[in-house]
């Protein structure tokens, strides 16, 4: 018998990285229904009262400003949810995000990113080790190689943490 699943809004935050308009453009298999799948979390999130963090990279091939490295217009940020920039693939290692996860008292990230053979595994790895829990939100996340995000949703990150699609999120929050 399987327990359903449920998210404990005090210690839980969403963590959406990397859905800037040129990297949803070249790096999402399915452009529209990552951006979909994502606002609907968001939303969901933010009715539940769970803080939202985005993450945007600007490193390497985002360095230099244009307008399409900004947030894509579908996941907008609310008013008063933070912005962290990440020079490297993952959000930890060049930003503040796990300071200030601990003091937002949260044990618990959602994760949505684009690509999922990047930030999110990056994301996933770093989290475990520093005593994260995770959810991934498979069909939040996308990546230009459909069986990488196949093997890493279905295969390597249930290892470590939880694996579930928009509508389970849905379902728990």
């Amino acid at each position: 018998m399987t327990t359903a699943l449920k998210i404990d809004r005090d210690k839980t935050a969403i963590l959406i990285m990397d859905f800037q308009q040129r990297i949803v453009a070249n790096n999402a298999s399915d452009p529209e229904s990552v951006v979909k799948n994502a606002s609907q979390v968001l939303q969901s999130a933010r009715g539940a009262g769970i803080p939202v963090i985005y993450v945007m990279h600007r490193g390497g091939f985002m360095a230099e400003y244009a307008p399409d490295v900004e947030l894509h217009e579908g996941v907008a940020p609310a008013t008063g949810e933070m912005v962290i920039t990440k020079i490297r693939p993952g959000p930890f290692s060049t930003t503040n995000l796990d300071v200030t996860l601990r003091e937002l008292g949260r044990d618990t990230i959602v994760i949505m990113g684009v690509s999922t053979s990047g930030c999110v595994l990056s994301c996933t790895r770093w989290a475990v080790d520093v005593n994260y829990k995770f959810i991934v939100v498979s069909d939040a996340c996308s990546d230009p190689d459909a069986e990488v995000h196949r093997v890493l949703t279905e295969k390597i990150y249930p290892r470590f943490g939880t694996v579930i699609n928009t509508q389970e999120f849905l379902n728990a929050i």
